[in-house]
């Protein structure tokens, strides 16, 4: 490899690593704003608080894991996955549709949850796929939560204290004993 070419990619490294963590620690809940319109936005909101409803800890949809979900199929999967995510989000709402006469949206917690059982044993396999995906990061999301994180498992970054003010016993060292 040629030096200019090397050194190049290690600046451009360099670069990316000094901007990523001020980029990264300015993300808030304010800031992943939907990439769903909004019936769609409501619809998996209410999904995800289906799957991991509000108990005395809160919920899936009150920590916004709706838009975990959202931000993670837009950005790191394929078109394929995002057409069964879209499709799947059809589906579920012509389930409801079906099974009670309206919306998921505004069905009630336990028609909702019939829908997500039927959806769960289906046998056609882009109502499996779609129901794994949004499980899956429905759990990803609100275990990795900053509520989950801090309140329930209690996570540290570092683990072990650093305790910087603590009293040293000192060794005096008479100039006898050094050897001399």
């Amino acid at each position: 490899m040629e030096r200019r070419i090397a050194l190049k990619n290690l600046a451009a490294a360099t670069l990316g690593l000094v901007a990523l963590p001020a980029w990264a620690s300015n993300w808030t809940q304010a800031t992943l704003l939907p990439t769903l319109p909004p019936a769609s936005d409501a619809l998996l909101a209410d999904l995800v608080e289906t799957i991991i409803p509000t108990t005395d800890t809160p919920g899936a949809k009150s920590l916004g894991v709706n838009l975990f979900v959202q931000r993670m199929v837009a950005d790191c999967y394929d078109k394929t996955t995002q057409t069964t995510f879209a499709n799947g989000l059809t589906t579920v709402d012509n389930l409801a549709k079906k099974a009670t006469g309206q919306s998921f949206t505004d069905s009630t917690p336990a028609q909702r949850l019939d829908v997500v059982k039927a959806i769960m044993t289906s046998t056609d396999p882009q109502q499996k796929a779609f129901y794994n995906l949004v499980k899956g990061l429905t759990v990803r999301g609100y275990m990795t939560s900053e509520y989950v994180m801090t309140n329930l498992t209690h996570f540290q970054m570092a683990p072990g204290y650093y305790k910087g003010c603590v009293p040293v016993a000192t060794k005096s060292v008479s100039p006898t004993s050094s050897g001399k």
